[in-house]
């Protein structure tokens, strides 16, 4: 309890530099925003002493010694370069949104459009991975009905203010808590065949879940993409945004849809299908290790016997 008064002052200082970032991007203009991400990343890089080890430790369970430290240093360092870049862009846009379409564009696009022609919905699966708000950001702004899926901030006023922006924008909310409900919206929006994004990148617990290999370790893996698809008929597009070198242009990168594969039991056709979105995110972060946010202990949970839930992937 005794570090309840400080928590509150913490959540209550981002809270009102966020607001006051965002008050502050409506009327600089592109020159003075860049000159601006450079000065706010080189500080914050300096202050995340944490999130740095954390990454460094995701790192060297993802890649071993693969990598040299020297590789991973640069990694870490990108990654964070990336992630501040990439909230000072989405507090700019949500500001600006006619300016996102400069910036932004689809390759594979055609996916997508014939997804939605079946009428059943699109379980858009994607990770913390590039600017990732922004690729949602795009699909509302071009007229496709998207919804993500989110885990609340634990700071209620900050979650309002986030919440209406989001709204603002066109891209609708589906709190991840409580569970049942995020079902019931889930599917609801499904059958309404809109968009539904779902980032698959994060430890899910040990309960719930099942436990696939990523980067030859077991993580334990949300199911709901398999689960919603296959209770609607939605197909499942992986798709992903990676920026354009060191620019501020973005590209969004979608695939074809996933065939589901059946197995003998629900369990298996579950770990299995699961394996198989998760083998591809790890694909896209072994080809842009910068893109991902390493900072996120991935393998925290782990299985209560090595045999467990295994994907054959």
């Amino acid at each position: 309890m005794s570090n309840a008064p400080s928590k509150r002052f913490q959540r209550a200082i981002a809270r009102y530099s966020l607001r006051t970032a965002s008050w502050l991007l409506q009327w600089l203009p592109p020159s003075a925003v860049t000159g601006l991400t450079n000065f706010l990343v080189a500080v914050g890089y300096g202050l995340v002493g944490r999130q740095k080890k954390i990454a460094r430790e995701s790192l060297k369970i993802a890649f071993g010694d693969s990598k040299t430290d020297e590789e991973i240093a640069q990694i870490v360092r990108q990654c964070f370069h990336n992630l501040g870049r990439g909230m000072v862009e989405m507090l700019y846009y949500l500001s600006h949104p006619n300016k996102v379409e400069q910036f932004v564009h689809f390759e594979g696009q055609e996916h997508l459009d014939n997804a939605l022609k079946q009428g059943k919905g699109v379980v858009a699966i994607t990770a913390h991975f590039g600017n990732f708000p922004l690729m949602m950001l795009y699909c509302a702004l071009k007229g496709y009905p998207s919804n993500s899926i989110i885990r609340p901030t634990r700071d209620q006023k900050l979650e309002k203010y986030l919440f209406r922006k989001r709204k603002e924008s066109g891209l609708n909310t589906v709190y991840a808590v409580p569970r049942k409900e995020c079902v019931s919206q889930s599917l609801k929006v499904l059958r309404n065949n809109e968009v539904l994004f779902i980032p698959m990148d994060q430890n899910f617990g040990s309960a719930g879940g099942v436990f696939v290999d990523f980067f030859g370790q077991k993580a334990a893996t949300a199911t709901g993409p398999v689960v919603f698809a296959k209770r609607t008929g939605a197909l499942i597009v992986p798709m992903f945004i990676v920026r354009d070198g060191d620019s501020n242009r973005h590209k969004v990168i979608i695939e074809k849809p996933i065939t589901l594969v059946e197995k003998e039991t629900e369990d298996q056709t579950l770990s299995y299908n699961i394996g198989v979105i998760t083998h591809l995110i790890e694909q896209y972060i072994r080809q842009y290790p910068h893109e991902w946010g390493w900072m996120h202990r991935r393998w925290k949970s782990k299985p209560s016997s090595p045999d467990a839930k295994r994907t054959g992937v």
